[in-house]
């Protein structure tokens, strides 16, 4: 396991590395206008984001750190799936473009492989909770408990993305932590039931207008409704990696993942 380097070494020096004049996250009642902005492009966008959030000397350094366990360490995952990341539905035609086939492919590291790095003290800091927990509309927000899924990150080289999906929580929270030469780019479309076949048919065809595309800096934390937002990564260009954290947080204490879902996301089941 790597050291920590000096100048990220306890939880509680988290707050020099975040830009807490812009997003003064310990600060509840100076924090208002910002919780507003977040809500009201949530509402409408169904995404909001924070553009340095993570001061641009501290997302370098973690992303110099944590390049060799992306490159080295990481499980590879590549494979063919449809939206729903599952069979074909019995009620649904095989035949149907709702059910296209996406391409994933791409390299995990787990939060036990990151204990020491200032991604991990992030997600664990809790003025971001908080801060989480309310642009969210939740009364408060747990760590998920388990020690593999806590924290991800990320890596696609060229050529790697993330086909169309919908996630399984509500909201997905995502640090980007470095930004590829090309591509890269996270594409979505809020406000989309998984239900409604045309609409996701309609997507997938590249019919759809209502499509969006967030193009994010290194340091940026962003927030979007996971659960009803179709989206997808990309393909990478060039030489760079793309480096994303995926933090997951829960409504209630105490969520782990099964072995085998483990095992099916990270090769292993502990």
């Amino acid at each position: 396991m790597q050291n920590r380097t000096s100048d990220v070494q306890t939880a509680g020096a988290v707050h020099e590395h975040l830009d807490l004049e812009r997003y003064p996250l310990e600060q509840p009642r100076r924090c208002q206008s910002l919780i507003d902005r977040c809500l009201e492009e949530l509402a409408t966008l169904g995404l909001c984001s924070l553009p340095g959030f993570v001061r641009p000397a501290t997302i370098a350094r973690a992303a110099e750190e944590l390049l060799p366990l992306v490159h080295e360490q990481s499980f590879f995952h590549s494979r063919l799936h449809n939206i729903y990341f599952t069979d074909t539905p019995s009620h649904i035609a095989a035949d149907h473009p709702a059910l296209a086939l996406q391409e994933t492919s791409g390299r995990t590291v787990c939060d036990d492989q990151i204990t020491w790095s200032i991604i991990h003290d992030l997600y664990e800091w809790p003025p971001l909770r908080g801060f989480l927990a309310r642009i969210m509309g939740k009364p408060r927000l747990h760590l998920m408990e388990d020690p593999l899924a806590r924290v991800n990150v990320m890596g696609y080289r060229a050529g790697e993305g993330l086909g169309w999906h919908f996630d399984r929580s509500e909201f997905t929270t995502t640090l980007l932590i470095q930004a590829p030469q090309g591509g890269g780019h996270l594409e979505y479309r809020p406000d989309l039931a998984q239900d409604d076949l045309d609409g996701v048919a309609s997507l997938l065809e590249g019919r759809d207008a209502a499509k969006r595309t967030h193009v994010q800096q290194a340091g940026t934390l962003s927030v979007f409704r996971g659960r009803n937002t179709a989206h997808r990564v990309i393909p990478v260009v060039g030489e760079t990696d793309r480096l994303v954290a995926v933090f997951s947080y829960f409504d209630r204490p105490g969520v782990v993942f099964s072995a085998a879902e483990r095992q099916g996301f990270y090769g292993r089941a502990a």
